[in-house]
């Protein structure tokens, strides 16, 4: 899974990106249950969907944060 660049997650809309938001920490609450039952092969996955709900999370507070000044 390549990382986006934070342009390309700029230009997503607002129902986009919470869209994203949601599906990504489901992700992770999934990784979590698998690997709580080792079931989990690919670890990685981990920091990748971290990483990027991270970016997500930047872009959708810069677009709160411009909103409200």
């Amino acid at each position: 899974m390549a990382r986006p660049n934070a342009s390309e997650l700029r230009q997503l809309s607002d129902a986009d990106l919470t869209e994203q938001i949601v599906g990504l920490r489901r992700e992770l609450f999934d990784l979590r249950f698998q690997q709580a039952t080792r079931q989990l092969a690919n670890t990685h996955r981990f920091k990748q969907s971290r990483t990027k709900l991270a970016q997500l999370l930047t872009v959708q507070k810069e677009r709160l944060s411009s909103t409200v000044s």
